[in-house]
Parts: C-alpha cells; structure tokens; sequence
C-alpha cells in the first residue's frame, strides 16, 4: 500500500478479510452463499480499504494473518462507468501491487474468455450487462432480437464465442476459482426492474445474485456503501437465500477525527428578504480568492512547490438559461480578476461543451476534475455522481431553491474530504467548506443544517462535524502575552492507542522516517540490531527451553493406525520422523508473523553472518530452525514487543524537538506513528491561527439572538472578544475563574479531535476514549510566570461520568506538576462542588468510587467559588 491505513481502516480491513475467508471456505465446503457490506460515511477512503483488502486477497498479509485465495477473481460492479472509472483510478493510486502486477480489467464490448482469469479485478456496469451490450447478445434464446442458426442456437455477435454471462457461469463452476462481487455504491440498483409492483423483471445486479438463465449467482457478494438498508432489504428477499455476515461498519466519529474529513461546514444566507443573487455570488468569489490565498501561503511557510488550487462549485437549476449562467461568470471574473481565462469546466448531463454568454466552458468527467488544476469553477446542477468527491472543491454556490434541499446537500456532501488528508493544525479556515445559498431564508435553511447534522434523506450516518451559519472568524488576540501562548503549547495532550497495535511494525516504520528526515542515520538498521540483541539475550536466557523447541521443529511426530480385520479392533502406534526444509519453513513462518516478516529476514541474514565457515545455504536454514524454535517459546512476542516499545518512545522523546521543527505533512506523520502506540501516548498541541464562530443563537421559530462576547480568550473578533454560546454550569466556572484577580487569558478547549484541543485518556469498560476538558484558564504570579488551570464543569449524573473523572485523575496524577489546579466541578442540588485533582487523596477516592456523585458529595468535595 502507497498509504498508511488509519486506526478504523485497519479495524475495517480486518474484519472485510475475516468475512471472506470464512465466505471462501463456505462456498468451498458446502457451496453456500455469502453476502455483507462495509458501510462508512462518505470520504471514509472506501476504495482506499477495498485497495488493501483486494492486496491480502492476491498476495496474503501476515499483518491481518490473512491466506491468499490463489483462485480469487473479483468483478467490482456498479451502475456508472464513469464511477468505476474513477474507482480504478484511485485503486492504482492507493496500491503500487495492484499496478505492478496490472490487475485491474475493464471489461469492454470486445472482451471474449471463457474464464476470468484469477488475481484480476473486472470492471463492470450495468449498461455493459444490458440487453443491448454485444457481451450478452446470444446469451437469452427467447429474445426475438437474437440471431439464430438453423438448428435454433443463438448466434453471437462478431462470431464471438462466449458472452460475458457465459464466463461468468464458467468462472463460478470452475472448483478452482472463488468468484467474488463487489458492489460499488450497493444501495443502488437493488430495486425491481420494468414495474413498480415487483412484477416486473430483476434489476441486473440481482440477476448477478441471483443467477439467470442457468447461470448460478455469484457466490461471494460484497456490498460497499455510505447507506446500505436498500442492500440489506433486497438480499433478505433473495430468492436464492444467501447466508448473510454482519456488516462491516465504520464509527463515523472515527473518521472524522482521523483528519480526512473537514471539521466545518459554513453556510451563507441572507439576513433580509429580497433578491441576493449577485451579492452572495460576489461574496462567493472573494471566498475563493481569500481561500486561496490562504494556501497559497500555507504551501510557502511549508516550503511546498505545488499548493492546493481550490475551485468554486455554481450550483444552477435544472433548466438554466446559459445566458444567467454568463452572467453569473462574469461576476466572479470581475471580484476574482485573476483567475485564468478557461478555468471553467461543466458536469452536464449532456456532456458537451456549453456556451454561457461570452464564455466557451468545455465538458469535463467527474472524476477528472479533482487532477484537473485548470478547473477553478465548476458548473453543476445536481449531486454531479454518486461517489463522486472533489477535496479541492471548497466553495459552493448554489442557485438551488429551499424546495431543491436535498440537491444542496448531496453535492455539499461530496466536498467534505480535506485536500491534503490531513487536518491542518490550528487553522479551521483551512479545515472548512464554504455553500453560499442565496435562495435560502434564516427558516429554510434549518433543514439543510438538520439535514446534514443527521443523514438526511439520505440514511447516512453522518459525521460529527459543525455547520455554522453566517459564522465570524477568530484570530490570535494581540492583547493575550507570548508567554501565555507559550504555556498552552506546553501542555501535554493524549491520544487513543491503537486496539491492534505492532510494536515491532511501529518501530519500523519510527526508524525510517528518522532517517527520512535526516535525524538518525541508518536507522532502520539501528533499530533491527538493537532488537537482534534482545532475541540473542532470549536464546541466552531461555537456553533449555529454546533447546526443546528446536528438537520439536526437526522432528515430526505422528501416529500409524492399525486395524485388524477379523476384530475390527484399533490401534496407534507412534513414529517420529526428521523434519525437511518444508516443515521448517512453514515453522519459520509461523515465527514470522509474530516478530514481522522484516525482523525475521534480517535477523537470519545476522545469524547466518556469523557462520561464516558454514555453507551459505545451510547457514541460512540453521537461522531459519532457530527462528521457528524462538516462535515456540510463548514470551518472545511480549518480551519483543515491550522492547519495540520502549526503543520507540525513547527515540520520539529524543527528538520530538526536532520534529516540532519539521514540516505540518511531516510533523503528522510522526502523530499517527505515536498513535500506532498499544498505550495513550503525548502529543503536542498545535498553536490555533483561525477558528470559526457563530455570533448568534437561532431559535426553533427562526428568530435570532447575539450570543454574549467575553474578553481574554486567546483567539477573538476585531473587537477583542470572543462571541460563544454557554450552558448555566459552564457560565458559572467562566463568570468565577474570570472574576479571580491573576486570571489574565483563557482558552475554550474544542470539543472536536483536532491538533489544537487538549485530550485526556480515559476507559469506558473497555474501550479507551477521550475527554476534552471545557476550559483552560491562564494567571500571572508574583513572579510573573504564568500558570495553567484546568477547570471541567463534570455532569456526574451520565453512564460515562465516573470513567471521565478517573481519566483526568490519572492525568492529574500524571502531570499535575505542569499545572497550578486541575479542578472538576458539578452542581449537586443548588451548590456547586470541585473536586481539587491535584490532592492524592481526592485521586484516590475517585479511584475507589462507584459513582461520580459519590465522591461530589463526600467529604473530599470543596464548595466552589471565587
């Protein structure tokens, strides 16, 4: 894989792999039939997983412990070419094996085999499955279309001899083959076809799954989509019943906390009634021209040659007049003077050039224009296509009525990937998409929001991300002090560890990005030697276990069953035999997987360096039995691994100052190898340079009210204040640290899991999660130094209450050292309680509660004031 997997994609990977191994040895064993689906929210790298899955497929994984299917043969189906188009780009983008070995078909008119032909992926669609298509001309005899000879047998087209429905019957009945589907965008095409009452014909891709004119369905069905309840429906009310898998899901949280997705969505209205049009299009243009700005800069403080380029989506009706359309074009050139002449593109239906007034805008295909930097507007009418995504699309305009809602919010739900895959520290301007809605009003435009915050018509689960509305952008405050800022960005924040971390792998991968950036020199074979050592001081340790392990790998014990044919009567005699170089190989294998494929081959090139006297292939396969004799002793995986561990941190520890000098791409890449960690690992906070805020609360009846501004926040409007939106706990915790005498800034912690929120570690059960605490407030000593508080207004009363409050004890416990108070605060009846975490006593009494309430009420709970 080109790509790092994030943590869900392992996870999902994973999973996709256990279900078709099990579906394989199903359709092996018993002929049985097997369908599931991976359903993840859009911009989720679905193709990105299936690349990795389809690479374990072909090739095994020892990382997923995963077989390879030598007989695999995969049709990825869906409804437009133009999708499978872009699905094959991005496969080959996401794999370098899939491209080194050209496995990826696309199924044309002149395509004639019997079989498909195994470790290849073929593209289909269903208009390449039509009646029409010359692939299945000849396949149904009943069609009056049909040619025939003289005996009556259909005659194919072009004197072909097989049509796509007979290769795939061949494929299916050849016992060497597996033949698995992947459905593309599974929720489609999964109703009935001809007529509405289920009468009429199976759509194709049911006639796949079903099977059709004696041809079987496909034994493997695997659906990918961001909504699936279609799919699930239309395979329980299969005729030939399928053995259904739970689906494969993806958190939704997951995803958007992993940075792929943009943490805001800002839409635009008009504040009055009236035609605003060419207002918000003029206010459209200059947020394109402000964005790019904006990377344009980003790219040279990062000393990259080629920043990002967004475009401007013109969303217009159905039945647009071009010459409104012209119109509309020359408002942006005017605001937006510098864009270039042709950098319009359309996605019409009709797929042609369009004259809009004065200006020639050529066709372009969906998933051309991302790779497309010339294209800097582009004009649309509805959702373009289904899993069609553009990340360097970052301002929409939409011409669309309240009533067209739905086409508002499947094209805005297409732009919601992050241009570079990565959250942008501190910089929220940057992790944004802008749609301006000039046909909107303050009440219609709450369906839009209620419709992107909960899935919509859609059924998608949707991420926890926010959509604001005629938000207001805060920058750092001139008046906060440097030191201030200085404190924040010492403060230690925590991530969730990896549930299927690899220590070993992760050490790898630490040691060549260190040698990457020029930190350490040969550092992956540093790191490979100091983990030689620890096996050679194993071998020393455990000398007469290893020695017992070794006899097993060169020996093969087994039994020799005797009958006697008069009595009938059973015996077994043991034999031993000597193991050959197959049965240690297969040890070696095994060991393999547990230290990694990487460790292990170098390891024995070590081992057999240092016989040099021995026959260079004997000395490799006395490394290989010591090797598998290693695997047979049950601590060398923790013993391993916990050495991994520590090499690792030590190494981030050494040099985490020199990587905070590093690049943001690379200074990330660094983030996600301390993420990889089996236990919660610091990381640094990125310093805020722009967020996004509302200014006013809307109502339910549409009214609005200006929500209150408060001094001292580090990041303020043009005003010096910051406006936000509290509930009566946390009014209460503002009003009284700000009323202190030494409180000279403070900071509202995001709630969102971005570089520039402080997160604390803490278990529910058994799942780790992170708390966000709600504030962060800054004092000045006598001595002028200043001081950090955490201060987190704590609901006792909710399932996860307790777990939280043990986490911030244990980071208490942790760091309390780097702050000056670190206090949780509740209400019980109508008095507010803190409990001061700094006290070891107070730690230790919410390590022994059973119940957040429980402590707030004890005797260690101090009444909360100035």
């Amino acid at each position: 894989m080109k790509f790092t997997l994030k943590d869900y994609q392992e996870d999902a990977v994973r999973d996709v792999l256990k279900h078709l191994g099990k579906a394989r040895k199903d359709w092996r064993d018993g002929s049985y039939k097997t369908a599931f689906a991976l359903t993840a929210t859009t911009g989720a790298g679905k193709t990105v997983m299936a690349a990795a899955v389809f690479e374990a497929l072909f090739f095994g994984n020892d990382d997923y412990d995963f077989e390879p299917d030598p007989g695999a043969v995969v049709i990825w189906f869906s409804d437009d070419p133009a999708l499978n188009e872009q699905s094959r780009f991005r496969l080959y983008e996401a794999s370098d094996t899939l491209l080194i070995y050209d496995q990826l078909v696309v199924v044309e008119n002149t395509f004639n085999h019997e079989e498909f032909e195994p470790g290849k992926i073929y593209f289909l669609n269903t208009q390449k499955l039509s009646k029409k298509s010359l692939l299945v001309r000849g396949h149904d005899e009943t069609d009056p279309g049909v040619e025939t000879t003289e005996s009556g047998l259909a005659l194919k087209p072009d004197g072909r001899g097989f049509t796509i429905w007979d290769t795939i019957r061949n494929t299916i009945e050849n016992p060497d083959k597996t033949l698995y589907l992947l459905l593309d965008e599974a929720h489609r095409g999964m109703g009935e076809g001809a007529r509405s009452n289920g009468s009429g014909k199976p759509t194709i891709v049911k006639r796949l799954i079903n099977g059709t004119g004696g041809v079987p369905g496909i034994p493997v069905v695997w659906g990918i989509s961001a909504t699936v309840d279609r799919f699930n429906q239309a395979i329980a009310g299969m005729q030939d019943k399928l053995s259904t898998l739970p689906n494969v899901v993806v958190d939704t949280k997951k995803v958007q906390e992993s940075g792929l997705l943009k943490d805001t969505i800002n839409l635009d209205i008009p504040n009055e009634v009236g035609d605003f049009k060419t207002v918000l299009l003029r206010r459209g243009a200059d947020k394109l021209k402000a964005i790019s700005k904006e990377w344009a800069d980003y790219a040279e403080i990062q000393g990259d040659p080629n920043p990002v380029l967004p475009l401007m989506v013109l969303q217009v009706p159905n039945s647009p007049d071009p010459m409104d359309i012209g119109s509309w074009l020359d408002v942006i050139f005017e605001e937006f003077p510098d864009l270039p002449d042709g950098c319009v593109a359309n996605v019409f239906g009709e797929h042609k050039t369009e004259q809009f007034g004065k200006h020639t805008v050529r066709y372009i295909t969906p998933e051309r224009v991302q790779e497309s930097h010339w294209v800097r507007i582009l004009v649309a009418k509805d959702a373009i296509s289904s899993g069609w995504d553009c990340p360097r699309a970052e301002v929409m305009v939409s011409f669309r009525t309240a009533t067209d809602r739905t086409h508002i919010t499947q094209l805005l739900g297409r732009m919601v990937r992050t241009p570079l895959a990565r959250r942008i520290p501190g910089h929220e301007k940057l992790n944004a998409v802008d749609c301006l809605l000039p046909q909107f009003n303050k009440s219609s435009v709450t369906k839009v929001v209620d419709s992107l915050m909960t899935g919509g018509d859609t059924g998608e689960d949707p991420a926890s991300r926010r959509v604001l509305i005629n938000p207001k952008e805060m920058l750092p405050n001139p008046d906060i002090p440097e030191a201030v800022w200085e404190k924040l960005l010492s403060l230690p924040s925590q991530t969730i560890p990896r549930r299927h971390s690899k220590p070993v792998k992760r050490l790898t991968a630490l040691a060549h990005e260190l040698a990457v950036d020029g930190l350490i020199k040969d550092a992956g074979k540093k790191a490979h030697a100091e983990m030689h050592k620890v096996l050679d001081g194993l071998q020393v340790q455990f000398a007469d276990e290893i020695k017992a392990a070794r006899e097993s790998v060169l020996t093969v014990e087994g039994l020799t069953a005797k009958t006697d044919v008069e009595t009938r009567e059973m015996s077994f005699n043991d034999f031993v035999e000597t193991a050959d170089f197959a049965v240690i190989e297969d040890a070696y294998k095994r060991t393999a997987r547990i230290i990694s494929p990487d460790l292990a081959r170098t390891y024995s090139e070590y081992l057999a360096a240092k016989k040099p006297d021995m026959d260079p292939e004997e000395s490799l396969i006395e490394a290989h039995t010591v090797i598998a004799s290693l695997g047979l002793f049950e601590e060398i995986q923790s013993r391993l691994e916990d050495e991994a561990s520590k090499l690792a941190n030590r190494w981030l520890e050494q040099h985490r100052v020199a990587i905070k000098d590093l690049k943001d791409d690379r200074q990330d890449v660094y983030r996600q190898i301390r993420e990889m960690s089996a236990d919660p690992m610091d990381v640094d906070l990125a310093r805020p340079k722009s967020w996004l805020q509302p200014t006013v609360e809307r109502k339910e009846d549409g009214t609005e009210t200006e929500l209150p501004r408060f001094d001292r926040h580090l990041l303020c409007d043009e005003d010096g204040l910051y406006p936000c939106e509290f509930n009566a706990w946390e009014d209460k915790v503002l009003s009284t640290e700000l009323g202190r005498d030494k409180t000279v800034a403070w900071y509202r912690n995001p709630a969102r899991a971005s570089q520039d929120s402080l997160g604390i570690t803490y278990l529910n059960g058994d799942e780790a999660k992170v708390v966000r605490p709600d504030f962060i407030f800054f004092s000045q000593s006598d001595d002028g130094s200043i001081a950090a508080d955490i201060v987190d207004p704590h609901s006792h009363h909710l399932s996860d209450a307790l777990p939280k409050l043990q986490g911030l004890a244990r980071y208490a416990e942790q760091y309390g050292a780097i702050y000056r108070r670190i206090d949780a605060v509740t209400k019980i009846d109508d008095r507010f309680k803190a409990l001061d975490l700094k006290e070891e006593t107070v730690r230790q009494a919410v390590f022994d509660a059973t119940s957040a309430k429980d402590v707030f009420v004890g005797e260690f709970a101090n009444n909360y004031e100035v």
